[in-house]
């Protein structure tokens, strides 16, 4: 019977990916940003669905698990910066796609003030193929656990599943069938979540009673809501203050995410960005609560997995509790979450050899189609390999992705304007500081390494740009009043 119902919904999903062929044409601006027609509700659960990937059922439920209730600051910082970052910077990018006429992130990037970065943009292409490439891996990896979790079969079998189902309806209707299918999966996975969450508390005899219980875990440390103690940030108001501001970070991290971006980017008009953020934002906060939630209750029907795989909290507690059918809800739920990251992740990362990387832009449609099952087949190698977390992986990703291209952005929106070999010098001081956190240093566990990341090349690049020329402006995102 899961096996059953789960095959069953992601026909569904399936399906839906495969319809919107009907109305794509092929071509390079429809196959990556659907010729800028959808709709803000379809923009706001797609970009939603995107952002809430594996990494929250997987990752941040596990991590969740492991740290306890401090683990809400990363839901407050990340919501909170990714929504300042909207206020500024969503609007000004979906005019430049219009007035620069480009399809991907890096060539809007690259053309924001009329005149073109070339060097800038290939270098970019590169590292998004890189970083893209490790994040869709994570994603495809996360499948896999799933499956092992529900079902306990080989993960590399969940892995596959997923690339293919990527591959099929990815290459149908590009991002077209990404978005649509990002809909259905984002009310997939609000109900999986939601099912799971009622079941669990309900079976502790509500919330008090489960809360009462979680209190005694790890001598009381479990819930606490204060981060513990770290070597690099100590302990104290200051501390904290820093841990949270590092998450914050972390969601104003998004504006250099070439997958979620794309989905701004792909509106059908600008006027319409705050309906888009009222969805977006909506099931944002909704779905961070129920994974918060589960995480600390996992820990209750699951003590076991505090000295194994924390990441397999969610389908084992599914598997505990719900009857066969929900169990296959809450699987599909999981993949849904899953394709609906990684199918995004691999048509930015094929958009990047496509249009930015190569010496001539493909424009055929089969070459497009093409470059989408390479970069697919690449990332499943690299889950199949690979054996970071879910977690570790996507934060990597994440951070060096922003990194790169979140100080040169909030630049451009902030109406500032740098030479080229000051964009090239930016995009590489960032990547190399958030590296040289993680691996240099080992600080990541204290401050999240967008943080130096992003704002020591912001900082700089103040100085190194100047403002905008009225004529400069004129040539990139327009002025438009506050909504």
């Amino acid at each position: 019977m899961i096996i059953a119902s789960f095959l069953v919904i992601l026909a569904i999903f399936l399906i839906v990916g495969l319809a919107s062929a009907r109305v794509a044409t092929g071509e390079r601006k429809d196959y990556y940003i659907a010729g800028q027609t959808v709709s803000p509700w379809l923009t706001g659960l797609s970009a939603v669905a995107t952002n809430n990937s594996g990494y929250l059922f997987i990752g941040v439920i596990g991590y969740t698990y492991a740290t306890g209730l401090s683990a809400i600051w990363l839901m407050f910082g990340w919501i909170i910066g990714d929504y300042l970052g909207s206020l500024f910077i969503h609007r000004k990018l979906r005019n430049a796609t219009g007035v620069t006429g480009e399809a991907s992130f890096a060539s809007v990037m690259s053309r924001w003030h009329g005149e073109e970065f070339a060097y800038w943009r290939r270098i970019a292409a590169v590292v998004m193929v890189i970083f893209l490439g490790a994040y869709a891996a994570a994603q495809i990896s996360a499948g896999g656990k799933a499956l092992e979790g529900v079902l306990n079969i080989d993960p590399r079998i969940g892995a596959t599943a997923v690339a293919a189902m990527i591959v099929a309806y990815s290459i149908a209707g590009g991002i077209r069938a990404s978005i649509w299918t990002d809909a259905v999966q984002s009310l997939s996975m609000l109900v999986a979540l939601s099912i799971l969450c009622v079941v669990a508390f309900a079976a502790e005899g509500g919330i008090g009673a489960a809360f009462a219980s979680m209190m005694p875990l790890d001598d009381g440390r479990y819930m606490n809501l204060w981060p513990e103690a770290d070597e690099l940030i100590g302990t104290g108001g200051l501390a904290i203050g820093a841990f949270i501001l590092g998450w914050l970070f972390a969601g104003f991290s998004v504006v250099g995410q070439p997958h979620i971006m794309v989905r701004f980017m792909a509106l059908d008009d600008e006027k319409n960005m705050q309906r888009t953020r009222a969805w977006y934002y909506g099931f944002f906060v909704l779905f961070y609560i129920l994974a918060a939630g589960l995480g600390l209750l996992s820990r209750l029907y699951l003590p076991e997995l505090a000295s194994g795989d924390t990441e397999l909290a969610l389908p084992r507690m599914a598997l505990q509790l719900l009857p066969d059918i929900l169990v296959g809800l809450i699987l599909a739920g999981i993949f849904a979450a899953t394709m609906s990251t990684a199918d995004s992740v691999v048509l930015s990362c094929s958009a990047a050899i496509t249009h930015d990387l190569t010496p001539q832009r493909m424009e055929h449609p089969l070459l497009l189609k093409a470059a989408t099952a390479g970069t697919t087949l690449v990332a499943l190698i690299l889950a199949l390999s690979g054996s970071q977390s879910v977690f570790n992986l996507v934060i990597l990703a994440w951070s060096t992705l922003a990194a790169a291209f979140a100080p040169l952005l909030t630049l451009y929106a902030l109406n500032r304007k740098t030479s080229e070999p000051a964009a090239i010098f930016l995009m590489f001081l960032g990547v190399g500081i958030a590296l040289f956190w993680r691996y240099g240093l080992g600080w990541q566990s204290g401050i999240y390494e967008g943080l130096p990341g992003i704002a020591v090349p912001l900082i700089i690049g103040w100085f190194l740009s100047r403002p905008a020329t009225h004529a400069e402006i004129e040539a990139s995102p327009a002025e438009t009043p506050a909504e």
